[in-house]
């Protein structure tokens, strides 16, 4: 940076640029946000980590406490409810992962690969999207990328891809990785993909620097003591909110439930069964998953793989009737729901277990990210505002560039100590979310600054 000032300081402008316009005309404060905001308040005025309810506060547990106490340290500090504060703050967060990922790029691929990455990241408009959204995404984003630049340099890869010279092994260097993975946990539960990638590759150097004989550049003993600092980083932030658990609730939950429920809430295990056996694209995720319980499903909205014939079209236009004369999923209808899914799953189990995931998995790398604009999410029927349609567009084809360029940088510099590391991070992350049933783009955007980094392998001068 400081043989560089103007370029960082020019590049820093405009990424702040693009996020302070996004703040101002485009800001997403929805649902997930206010629910967010009354834990953050109800912690900050009464002490009691819980939702409003008729009136009442009720203790949860269906939220990690990570966003929330974010939010109520900005509310203490610039007052209850001030979400434009919230978004300016996160915008010096995604700001400092801009920094971050050059940081990461600079050690792979040198200098000119960090520039690229810095340019990259910082004009990426999802990044900046989200960093104007009163979401967990940018904070997860930047302690993911902490997470690796950390990792990177406990590892000692420098430079041009090499490695620094043998020193001392900093321990605390690894303590740091781990805690930035436990702040990753603390926001979303799925951010123990990042511990398992991280382990998984600290594993895998274990075995393979045993298997040379400990000839390897790091010892055996420091690449298992690295492994013990981080699941202890990523463990420790969980043990207060286990223990409130175990305390307030009596329950024993050290994340936060897989459905995001509460102990007296119904969890729809038949309705989610029966949406995983077709469901494919964020459309009808939109459209159907997240009408249940409370809004008209549209028949007319399934596509015609949740029909394979004409008995199952009828019991699938009873089920749906059922349902909505009155919204609600009650236990015995949540039943008839998983015996047809379970029909499903025996006559196609291809489908369910490979193909369905693999779609979603597309879906979710691959669509117009613009889920947080008024675009139409059926962009391809072409019937939407001409502007906005051209939005879906333009962000679709500024996706793929990204992926594309990417791909061509993981083959250009795949050869580089350290890549191994985010190849399978990207694997474990697609596989985790293709078993989801309701594939949002957002959930891959924690796979951005790999993205970004691997793209600026293609801007790195081979020697």
């Amino acid at each position: 940076m400081r043989n560089k000032a103007r370029f960082f300081l020019g590049a820093g402008l405009a990424a702040l640029g693009l996020r302070l316009l996004l703040v101002v005309y485009f800001p997403a404060i929805v649902d997930d946000s206010r629910f967010y905001a009354d834990i953050a308040q109800n912690w900050l005025r009464h002490g009691v980590y819980g939702i409003t309810n008729s009136g009442v506060i009720t203790p949860t547990l269906s939220r990690l406490p990570g966003y929330p106490a974010f939010l109520a340290v900005i509310f203490a500090l610039f007052g209850v409810g001030n979400f434009r504060a919230v978004l300016l703050v996160q915008v010096t967060f995604d700001l400092a992962t801009c920094f971050l990922i050059a940081d990461l790029a600079r050690r792979l691929f040198g200098d000119r690969a960090a520039k690229a990455a810095f340019l990259l990241a910082g004009l990426c408009p999802f990044l900046a999207n989200y960093a104007a959204a009163a979401l967990t995404e940018t904070l997860e984003i930047f302690f993911t990328t902490l997470a690796f630049d950390v990792a990177f340099r406990g590892l000692r890869i420098g430079e041009m891809g090499t490695l620094e010279p043998p020193q001392a092994p900093s321990y605390i260097v690894w303590l740091v990785c781990g805690l930035s993975v436990g702040g990753s946990i603390l926001l979303r539960p799925d951010g123990g993909i990042l511990l398992a990638a991280i382990g998984g590759y600290l594993l895998w150097l274990l075995a393979r620097t045993l298997h040379a004989g400990h000839r390897g550049v790091i010892s055996p003993r420091t690449i298992f003591l690295a492994g013990l600092l981080v699941a202890a980083g990523a463990a420790a932030p969980l043990v207060p909110w286990t223990l409130r658990n175990l305390h307030t609730l009596h329950r024993f939950e050290p994340l936060a439930p897989r459905y995001a429920t509460d102990s007296d809430e119904m969890v729809l295990n038949g309705f989610n069964r029966w949406v995983k056996t077709w469901i494919a694209e964020y459309v009808s995720v939109q459209e159907i998953y997240w009408a249940v319980p409370g809004a008209e499903i549209d028949i007319t909205k399934l596509p015609q793989r949740a029909l394979d014939s004409q008995q199952q079209r009828e019991r699938t236009i009873e089920l749906i009737s059922d349902y909505n004369r009155d919204h609600d999923m009650m236990p015995e209808l949540d039943a008839r729901f998983a015996a047809l899914a379970a029909e499903r799953i025996h006559s196609a189990p291809l489908r369910y277990y490979v193909w369905l995931p693999a779609l979603r998995i597309a879906d979710m790398w691959l669509r117009p990210r613009t889920e947080l604009f008024p675009s139409d999410p059926r962009w391809w029927e072409f019937n939407d505002d001409r502007r906005w349609l051209t939005v879906s567009l333009g962000f679709g084809l500024i996706n793929l560039a990204y992926a594309v360029t990417a791909f061509a940088g993981w083959l250009r510099g795949r050869e580089f100590f350290g890549m191994g590391l985010f190849v399978l991070f990207l694997l474990l992350r697609s596989v985790f979310l293709g078993s989801l049933e309701n594939p949002e783009p957002r959930y891959t955007l924690e796979c951005y600054p790999v993205l970004i980094v691997l793209a600026s392998a293609c801007f790195h001068r081979r020697a």
